[in-house]
C-alpha cells in the first residue's frame, strides 16, 4: 500500500495530463495549452471567462493569500508544462544566484528546449514541442537531444534533424504561420532558430505575477 509521502513524491513529478481547456478556464487565461486556430482553441476562447463545472455561475468563497499564490504558481507551472519538483528547482537555483529571483526563475524556464521549439514556431504548442524533442526531431547545434527540459545557452542554434519532419502536417502549419511574433532573445532564419541572448521577464509578467509565486516558495 501507498504511503502518503510516496503519492506526495508522484506528484511532485507529475505533469498535469487532463483537459486542457479546463486549466485555461479555471485561470481565465489561455495559457497556450492548445494549438491556436484549431476547434478546441475557439471553444476554449468561447467559454475563456467561464469557469469549469456545473456550479460555474455561483459566488465563490474568497480566497486566502495563501490561495492566490498557488494559483499563480500553478498557471505558470501550466503553462511551461513542468513539474512541481521542476519548477520548485528553478526557484532554487534562481534564488542562490545574486539579483532579480523573477527575472532568472523566467530564465531558467524560457531557456528550456521544449520552450525554445515552441516560441520560434517550430510547433504549435510546448507539449507537441516536448514531443518532436523526445521523438529525436530537434537538435541543439547539429546534435540530436531528446531531453525537453535541455538548458539552452545564449550562441544555441535549434533545428530540425530531419527535413522530413517539417513536412508533417501540423509542424508545416506551425512554421508557416505568419502572425507569430517571436520574442527578442530568439532569432528566426527559415527552419533554424538561435538564443541570441538572455530572455527577460516581461512575457512571462503580462500573464503572471512573479511576485506572488516569489513569496509562496520563499515561506
Amino acid at each position: 500500500m501507498e504511503s502518503g509521502h510516496q503519492k506526495l513524491e508522484e506528484y511532485k513529478n507529475m505533469r498535469y495530463l487532463g483537459p486542457k481547456n479546463r486549466i485555461s478556464r479555471r485561470e481565465g487565461v489561455d495559457l497556450g495549452l492548445k494549438t491556436p486556430g484549431s476547434k478546441s482553441h475557439a471553444r476554449l476562447l468561447k467559454k475563456l471567462n467561464v469557469p469549469p463545472g456545473q456550479h460555474a455561475g455561483r459566488s465563490r468563497r474568497k480566497v486566502s493569500e495563501r490561495g492566490v499564490q498557488l494559483r499563480e504558481k500553478q498557471k505558470l507551472r501550466f503553462t511551461f508544462g513542468v513539474s512541481e519538483r521542476q519548477l520548485k528547482n528553478y526557484f532554487i537555483k534562481a534564488s542562490e544566484r545574486k539579483g532579480n529571483t523573477g527575472l532568472y526563475l523566467c530564465q531558467y524556464l524560457e531557456k528550456r528546449l521544449d520552450n525554445a521549439v515552441y516560441r520560434l514556431g517550430f510547433a504549435p504548442t510546448r507539449a507537441a514541442g516536448r514531443q518532436l524533442i523526445s521523438h529525436g526531431h530537434m537538435t541543439v547545434n547539429g546534435r540530436k537531444v531528446s531531453v525537453a527540459s535541455f538548458q539552452l545557452k545564449t550562441g544555441d542554434k535549434i533545428s530540425f534533424s530531419n527535413e522530413k519532419t517539417i513536412k508533417i502536417p501540423y509542424i508545416e502549419k506551425s512554421i508557416a504561420n505568419k502572425d507569430l511574433i517571436i520574442p527578442p532573445w530568439f532569432e528566426k532564419k527559415a527552419i533554424v532558430g538561435k538564443l541570441i541572448s538572455e530572455p527577460d521577464s516581461e512575457e512571462i509578467m503580462k500573464q503572471i505575477n512573479l511576485r506572488l509565486i516569489i513569496e509562496f516558495y520563499s515561506r
